[in-house]
Parts: C-alpha cells; sequence; structure tokens
C-alpha cells in the first residue's frame, strides 16, 4: 500500500499551480486571455491541479480554516473536468483576476503553521 502523501505537499502544489496561473497571466487583460487558446488551457489545468489537491486536504484542516471556501475550490475543479465544453471563460478570469489573490494568502497562512507544526 503506497504511503499517504504529506498535505504539506498538496498544499505546496496549491502554490505551484498558482504561481503558474500568474506567471501565465501576467500582463494580461480578459480579451488577450480569450484570443490565446494555449493561455487559457494553461490556466484552466491548474485549476484542475488547484481543485484536485484541495481534495486531498484532510477535513480537520478544512474545517480548522473554515473561511476558505474550500467546496467552490473543489467544484470549480469539478465543472472545469466533467463540464469542460461549458466553460465560462469570464468565470475563470474572474477567479484569475480576483479570488486566486486571496486564496493564495489563504494558503500560504496554512502552509506556514503546517510548517511550524511539523518542525515542532
Amino acid at each position: 500500500m503506497p504511503k499517504k502523501r504529506n498535505v504539506i505537499l498538496f498544499i505546496q502544489d496549491i502554490l505551484e499551480a498558482i504561481g503558474n496561473i500568474e506567471e501565465f497571466t501576467r500582463n494580461m487583460g480578459f480579451k488577450e486571455f480569450i484570443a490565446d487558446k494555449k493561455t487559457r488551457d494553461a490556466v484552466v489545468r491548474n485549476l484542475e491541479v488547484i481543485g484536485e489537491a484541495a481534495k486531498n486536504i484532510p477535513d480537520e484542516i478544512k474545517q480548522e480554516y473554515s473561511e476558505i471556501e474550500w467546496k467552490a475550490v473543489t467544484g470549480m475543479r469539478d465543472k472545469l473536468i466533467h463540464e469542460y465544453f461549458g466553460v465560462s471563460n469570464p468565470i475563470v478570469w474572474e477567479t484569475v483576476t480576483n479570488d486566486i489573490i486571496i486564496f493564495k494568502k489563504q494558503i500560504k497562512v496554512i502552509l506556514e503553521r503546517e510548517n511550524e507544526t511539523k518542525n515542532q
């Protein structure tokens, strides 16, 4: 049976995917985003990674950080994966330009606290 993956690794996956999204969309407006299929696909893929990693965060951590909209994060992943033909570019862009910034700060706090706990 494979060893259970440490929660810190899932948190790092989320932060890496957020960093990728920030890099891919830097200095880009909505019109440029819509016109650039490669960037849209790359952003959607990284949102899927974020959602999948979030699904693997234990419930006790999700409860401890209940200010994070975990269901929205994992729900976005489900919608992107299962309804790929109906992906709303305006919703993806809203997520990228507004929600990700807040989520990144929240995830960094979790990472810091989990690292502190691990090192005690």
